[in-house]
C-alpha cells in the first residue's frame, strides 16, 4: 500500500541527519516495523470488502464505502497529525497513532455486535486517523538514515517493508475472514437464520481486530519507552493551512493530482480484485481462494520495489515512472481484453508495475521545493484521499457495467501518471 510521502525536513522545518542524532542507528527498525504494520493493516480492505458486499448485500459502489472511509482520514487527519508532531516529538507522537489505531480496532466489537455496516465505517475511520499520525512520524525518521539525494531510494526500500505486510496480512486475513464464504451462500438465508450468520461471520471479524489491537497496544507501550533516544528540535509555530499556496506551481499541482489518482488506481485494484478473480470467465475461485493471491498484488509490488531501489540509481526517475504507468496501462488492457487465467493474473501483475510509482511522483513533484518540502509533505499526504474518491468511481463503473469495464478508470489514472512523468522529463529541475 502506498504511503505518506518522506522529506528531508521534519514538520517545523527541521532538517534531521543521522549525525544529529548518532545513537538512532536502531531506529531504522522502528521505522520498518512501523511500514509493515500499517501497510498490513491497509491491505485486510481488501478482504473486507468481498465479506462486507456478501454479508450485507452490498453494490459494490456501497462497499467501496470501506475504502472511503478509510481514506477520508488522509485527508482530514494529514495536517493536524503533522501539528501533534509539532507538540509531542516524533516518539510521543508515535505512540498516539498507534493507541488511536488500537482503539479502531476495537470498535470492530460493538460495529460486530450492532451488525450495523455504518458502525463498520466508523471503525476503519477511526483506524484510518490513527494510521495517519502514524505515518506522518515516520516519513520524516526515513530521512535519518541516510542523505537527502538518496531519499527516494530510501523511501523505495523502506515501502518494501510496507509492501511485505501487505502481502502477508491479506492471505492470513482470506484464511480467517473469507474462509466461511465458501461454504455457506448467504443468499439462501432469510430471517433468523440470515441474522445469526451476519452476527457470527462478524464476530470473526471483531476477534480479527482485537487481536491487532493486542500486538498493537504492545508496540506503542515499546515506542514510548524508546522516547528519549532521540534528539529533536524545539517545537515552533504551525499552520493547517500553510502549504495550499503551493499548488499554485505546475509541477506540483500536477505531481499531487498524480498522488491522487496513482493511490486511487492502486486501492481500486486491490478492491475489486478477489471479485474479479471469482468471476466464472476469469479464474471462477472461491472467495478464500481469490482472497489468498491479493498477497501476489502487494507481493509483486515488494518485489519491485527492492528491484525500483537499484533502477531510480542508474536511471532519471521521471523515464522509470513512464515505464511502470505505461506497463500497469498496458496489463490493464492485456487483463479487460481476455478471459480466464491471462485476464486474472494480467491484473495481478499490475502490483509489481505499481512498485516505484508512489516514491517516484513524490520526489518528481516535490523537486525544487526547498524549505518547503515539508509543506508540499502535508499536501501530497491530502492527496492520498484519491483512495476514497477514485474507488467509488470505479464501483459505480462497476455497478452500471462489469468489473472488466470498470478497469477503464484506473487506467485512465496510469495515463494521467504517465503524462506527468513526460511533463518531467520536459521540464527538469536542478536540485
Amino acid at each position: 500500500m502506498a504511503l505518506a510521502p518522506t522529506s528531508s525536513t521534519d514538520p517545523a522545518g527541521y532538517a534531521p541527519s543521522a549525525t544529529d542524532n548518532p545513537g538512532t542507528a536502531d531506529l531504522r527498525y522502528y521505522v520498518f516495523a512501523l511500514f509493515f504494520i500499517f501497510g498490513g493493516i491497509t491491505s485486510l480492505n481488501d478482504v473486507l470488502i468481498p465479506k462486507l458486499k456478501g454479508l450485507f448485500a452490498l453494490s459494490y459502489f456501497e462497499v467501496m464505502l470501506v475504502q472511503f472511509a478509510f481514506f477520508a482520514a488522509y485527508f482530514i487527519v494529514s495536517l493536524p497529525g503533522a501539528a501533534l508532531v509539532k507538540r509531542f516529538g516524533y516518539m510521543r507522537t508515535a505512540s498516539i497513532g498507534l493507541l488511536v489505531m488500537t482503539a479502531g480496532c476495537l470498535l470492530f466489537a460493538p460495529a460486530s455486535f450492532s451488525g450495523a455496516f455504518p458502525l463498520f465505517l466508523g471503525a476503519l475511520f477511526t483506524l484510518a486517523a490513527g494510521i495517519t499520525i502514524v505515518q506522518v512520524v515516520a516519513n520524516p525518521l526515513i530521512s535519518m538514515l541516510g542523505a537527502a539525494s538518496s531519499a527516494s531510494s530510501r523511501l523505495t526500500f523502506a515501502q518494501a517493508f510496507n509492501s511485505l505486510g501487505t502481502t502477508i496480512f491479506p492471505y492470513v486475513g482470506a484464511r480467517v475472514i473469507l474462509g466461511s464464504l465458501s461454504k455457506v451462500d448467504e443468499k439462501t438465508l432469510s430471517g433468523d437464520a440470515l441474522t445469526a450468520f451476519r452476527a457470527t461471520e462478524t464476530a470473526i471479524i471483531a476477534n480479527a481486530y482485537m487481536a491487532i489491537a493486542a500486538a498493537l497496544a504492545l508496540v506503542a507501550v515499546l515506542v514510548y519507552l524508546g522516547r528519549t533516544r532521540l534528539r529533536e528540535a524545539p517545537a515552533t509555530a504551525t499552520s493547517l493551512t500553510g502549504g495550499f499556496d503551493l499548488l499554485s506551481r505546475p509541477r506540483f499541482a500536477f505531481g499531487a493530482l498524480g498522488i491522487f489518482v496513482y493511490v486511487g488506481a492502486e486501492v481500486s485494484i486491490g478492491s475489486l480484485l478477489t471479485n474479479y478473480l471469482m468471476q466464472a470467465d476469469t479464474l471462477a475461485l472461491a472467495a478464500v481462494q481469490a482472497g489468498k493471491l491479493i498477497s501476489f498484488y502487494w507481493g509483486g509490488a515488494m518485489i519491485g520495489r527492492f528491484v525500483g531501489a537499484g533502477l531510480l540509481q542508474r536511471f532519471q526517475p521521471a523515464l522509470v515512472l513512464l515505464a511502470a504507468a505505461s506497463l500497469a496501462g498496458a496489463l490493464l488492457i492485456l487483463s479487460g481484453g481476455t478471459a480466464g487465467a491471462v485476464a486474472g493474473y494480467a491484473l495481478i501483475a499490475v502490483g509489481f508495475a505499481n512498485s516505484i510509482q508512489f516514491p517516484t511522483i513524490f520526489s518528481l513533484a516535490s523537486a525544487g521545493l526547498g524549505s518547503r518540502t515539508a509543506d508540499g509533505s502535508g499536501i501530497i499526504c491530502m492527496a492520498i484521499v484519491g483512495g476514497a474518491i477514485v474507488p467509488l468511481i470505479t464501483g459505480y463503473a462497476a455497478d452500471v457495467s462489469t468489473l472488466r469495464m470498470a478497469l477503464a478508470v484506473p487506467f485512465a489514472c496510469y495515463v494521467i501518471i504517465a503524462a506527468f512523468a513526460l511533463f518531467c522529463r520536459r521540464h527538469p529541475v536542478t536540485v
